[in-house]
């Protein structure tokens, strides 16, 4: 598919990985990039992005990804000033990490993992990026019904594509007992999406980054990163979030691509 005069929605798009994306597709021509984010810094972003691309390229949306109503406030207005998206990389992300049981060393009482920290992260890594991905689907579907076209052909080209933000943590990793459940998830979500999708000639596919140098990674500290990630990844190093967006860059492209892609840096837990 071609990249060149889409129009793209990115969430999570203030730092890291979303960031990158972001600017990776303005390299890339596309005609529109919503931004989306919670964060304060989403417009310094926008601005950024431009001055990348050279041109009026990036529009900044803040606000909660998890809600419905500013979920379809920010498709509305992007596509009134642009065109369908076709393009949607759901990359907000949150962690809560701690043991999923653990003994009080005072009390001896077992302590489980908070069930509202399960749900807040469920909300924000699992339910909230597949509700951004049908939304895009939904727009696309019913633009074709309107062109009296139904079920997709080749012919036609690709009409549009999904990146989901997957996760090494997805086979598991210990104190991830919430963020490595909601990245699985998205295994088989990406895999049900892409079977339904097609039909309109959307592409679904879901990539598996590695330790990334995000805030998200550096907030678990240079220690725990020295001892826990670097001596575990054969590159020896955190992966740059610009190499983790040209692999989902390359994937948006390539219609040959589908199902999972692994950058992980040839990172594997320690036994």
């Amino acid at each position: 598919m071609e990249i060149a005069g889409k129009v793209a929605v990115i969430t999570g798009a203030a730092s890291g990985i979303g960031r990158a994306v972001a600017a990776d597709l303005a390299r890339r021509n596309v005609q529109a990039l919503a931004l989306v984010d919670i964060g304060e810094n989403i417009e310094a972003v926008a601005a950024e992005v431009d001055q990348v691309a050279g041109r009026r390229v990036a529009f900044p949306y803040r606000g909660d990804t998890t809600d419905d109503a500013f979920r379809e406030s920010v498709f509305n207005s992007i596509s009134s000033r642009f065109d369908t998206v076709t393009i949607c990389v759901p990359a907000a992300g949150i962690t809560r990490d701690e043991l999923a049981v653990r003994i009080d060393k005072l009390s001896g009482k077992a302590r489980i993992y908070p069930v509202d920290q399960f749900k807040k992260v469920l909300d924000v890594n699992l339910v909230a990026p597949v509700y951004w991905a049908l939304e895009m689907i939904a727009r696309i579907a019913e633009k074709r019904a309107a062109a009296g076209l139904k079920r997709w052909l080749p012919a036609e080209g690709m009409q549009g594509a999904i990146v989901f933000i997957g996760s090494v943590s997805s086979q598991g990793n210990r104190g991830q007992i919430s963020y490595a459940s909601t990245k699985a998830g998205l295994e088989g979500a990406a895999a049900t999406i892409m079977k339904e999708a097609v039909f309109h000639g959307v592409r679904c596919g879901l990539i598996h980054p590695g330790f990334t140098d995000t805030p998200m990674v550096r907030a678990l500290g240079e220690d725990y990163i020295n001892k826990h990630i670097l001596p575990y990844t054969q590159l020896s190093r955190l992966i740059r979030p610009e190499e983790i967006a040209d692999a989902i860059c390359f994937m948006l492209a390539n219609s040959a691509v589908s199902g999972e892609l692994w950058a992980d840096a040839g990172w594997h837990a320690p036994a």
